[in-house]
C-alpha cells in the first residue's frame, strides 16, 4: 500500500463508470516527457500516450492522444476533427482550457468534454498507459474503454514516416 495515494478526478471517472485500471505513482515535482514518464514508471514507450490539446480554424478545441514517441501532424489532425487546420495551445493555456497543468494533462476529467482523437496505434493494446491528471501519476487503461468513457475515435493523427 502506497502512503498517500492521490485520487485524482481521472481515476474518480474510471471508477464511476465501473472501468477497470492501474495507477502508478511515481516521484516527479515538475514537467517531465513522457518518454523519461516511461522510463521512470517501467511502461513499454510504445503503449504509452501523451494528450494534447489543438485549436481549430472554428477556434473549437480538440484533444489528440498519440503515441510518446510521435509528433502529432497538424494536417492529418485537421482532416480527422474535420478542421481546415489546426494548430497546438500555448503552454500558458493549457490549464485554462483543460484544468490541468502540463506534464499532468490526461484525456479525463478535463473542464469540458471536448472532441477527442486517439491514435489508432492504441487499438493494437489491451492497456495504455495514459496520464492520470497530474504530475507523478499515471494510469494504465484499456484504450476501448476509455475512449467509450471521452466519447473518442481512432484515427491516424501522426506523421507519417516515409
Amino acid at each position: 500500500m502506497k502512503k498517500n495515494e492521490i485520487k485524482t478526478n481521472a481515476m474518480r471517472i474510471l471508477e464511476r463508470n465501473k472501468i477497470p485500471y492501474e495507477a502508478i505513482q511515481y516521484e516527479c515535482d515538475e514537467f517531465i516527457d513522457g518518454l523519461h514518464t516511461a522510463e521512470i514508471t517501467g511502461a513499454p514507450v510504445e503503449q504509452s500516450f501523451k494528450t494534447l490539446v489543438v485549436q481549430g480554424k472554428s477556434k473549437e478545441y480538440y484533444v489528440l492522444v498519440i503515441p510518446i514517441a510521435e509528433e502529432i501532424d497538424l494536417k492529418t489532425a485537421a482532416k480527422a476533427v474535420g478542421e481546415k487546420s489546426v494548430e497546438m495551445i500555448h503552454v500558458k493555456d493549457i490549464t485554462k482550457v483543460t484544468g490541468y497543468v502540463r506534464g499532468g494533462c490526461s484525456p479525463l476529467g478535463m473542464k469540458k468534454l471536448y472532441p477527442m482523437v486517439i491514435h489508432e496505434s492504441a487499438l493494437a493494446f489491451e492497456q495504455i498507459y495514459i496520464s492520470g491528471g497530474r504530475i507523478g501519476t499515471t494510469l494504465k487503461v484499456n484504450p476501448e474503454k476509455l475512449a467509450g468513457v471521452v466519447k473518442a475515435q481512432f484515427k491516424n493523427i501522426i506523421a507519417v514516416h516515409e
